[in-house]
């Protein structure tokens, strides 16, 4: 059995092998009105969505020049059903100042206008995160701790029970808190965060209420490193580990209707996969309204078929929809050693140049990855790509997405299609 099985794998290698050959020998592709969609092309098993920026959610920006910025838009409009705003609602940018008047609403109605005008389903990203938080969320009188290392907390680095409960956790190395760095200032008292939290929530969901149909709640606050479930920051130095319930509560309390997910990376690793998914169950537990996963599969060319499919088994087990929100595979020398998508490793990660034989390495893992949503499209709601083509990635060094910087379809793009159209034949 185990022979047939391998020599099964090896066959459909060499035929994506193959494949991906043939795609290369070809003279470069011209989009056209006769290249087929992705959100055509996988209608029936999930909706295919991207990130967008300013510039393709108003048409101007300083990055492109006004023929890219167009091309964007109509790639974005061609082949998505469903946007995510990459910066716009992150709190730095929609509530950069403290108050009732210190919102900025102008480039986030942009982003929803311009869903709502293509008839895109909306995600919202994101309300509680440890990054691109301005100091002033975090700011009061309370003194901040004379030690930077202090004992354990009793609950919140070993009971997944006890992890959403209130309670103080231990302080450690790693926080990024505020927006220009780490805030290290006077504190505001659990009961001020929690207002804070609460106003934001309520102010931002509240305002797209029916529009946006999904948020990403909280952001990444499950720990890397270590036995900790969850990451050092400041929302749980102040707030205690309920933070992340609490968030929860508001965002269902603004916008009942809407779908609420926990979003994080790495989870195609086993240890940090494990600790979601006894945050989540403990959620669960105190019927938290959490109504999804957000897998955000920031991965490498060197992920397969095999780790993406372990993956979605252990995450469905949860019993939720799974979305994969921030989806792109990274070609660079540099990244083939992590799914890591923490800010601060961008650069090392894209450094190097290109992994050798890029474009055919890409394809077959993009056709890898998607067999594998394609298998578990029973939970798969959602594949979202951050971003729409290489020029407007984050890891722009690592050509990681479907399209290149002239909007062109790759190798990759056709690979993706092919896994597609064997499904349908499969039928």
């Amino acid at each position: 059995m185990r022979l047939m099985v391998k020599s099964m794998n090896s066959n459909h290698a060499l035929q994506i092998a193959l494949f991906t050959a043939a795609l290369l020998a070809l003279s470069t592709t011209v989009w056209s009105a006769q290249t087929p969609t992705l959100k055509d092309a996988y209608q029936g098993h999930f909706r295919v969505g991207t990130a967008i920026n300013r510039s393709v959610a108003t048409g101007s920006g300083f990055r492109r020049t006004p023929e890219q910025i167009g091309n964007d838009i109509a790639l974005v409009k061609e082949q998505f059903n469903q946007v995510v705003a990459e910066n716009e609602m992150k709190w730095a940018l929609i509530h950069p100042r403290e108050g009732a008047d210190g919102y900025s609403f102008a480039a986030a109605d942009a982003f929803v206008d311009f869903g709502l005008r293509n008839h895109m389903e909306l995600a919202g990203h994101v309300l509680v995160w440890h990054a691109q938080t301005p100091n002033w969320v975090f700011a009061g009188t309370n003194p901040p701790p004379h030690v930077t290392n202090a004992a354990p907390s009793t609950v919140a680095d070993t009971d997944p029970a006890a992890m959403n409960r209130g309670g103080r956790a231990r302080l450690g190395r790693g926080f990024r808190g505020g927006l220009f760095g780490p805030y290290n200032g006077p504190r505001a008292s659990r009961e001020e965060l929690l207002q804070r939290m609460r106003e934001h929530i309520h102010t931002v969901v509240g305002r797209y209420k029916g529009k946006i149909k999904v948020w990403d709640v909280v952001n990444e606050a499950v720990s890397d490193d270590g036995t900790s479930i969850l990451r050092n920051s400041l929302w749980l130095e102040i707030i205690g580990p309920d933070f992340i319930a609490k968030a929860f509560q508001y965002a269902h309390e603004a916008d009942p209707e809407a779908t609420l997910r926990y979003n994080d990376y790495s989870l195609e690793n086993p240890a940090k996969r494990r600790k979601l998914i006894a945050l989540i169950r403990s959620l669960q537990e105190q019927k938290v309204p959490v109504h999804a996963i957000g897998s955000q599969a920031h991965v490498n060319v060197s992920t397969s078929f095999d780790t993406m499919d372990q993956a979605l088994t252990e995450i469905a087990t949860l019993g939720l929809p799974i979305h994969i929100t921030e989806l792109d595979v990274n070609s660079a020398q540099g990244g083939q050693r992590s799914f890591g998508a923490d800010l601060a490793d961008n650069t090392a990660t894209t450094q190097g140049g290109l992994v050798s034989d890029a474009d055919r390495r890409l394809a077959e893992a993009y056709a890898g990855l998607f067999r594998a949503f394609l298998k578990h499209d029973k939970h798969v709601e959602i594949v979202t790509f951050w971003g729409p083509n290489d020029a407007n990635s984050w890891r722009a060094s690592g050509k990681p997405l479907l399209f290149d910087g002239n909007c062109q379809p790759k190798p990759a793009f056709h690979a993706v299609i092919a896994e597609a159209r064997k499904a349908a034949a499969d039928k």
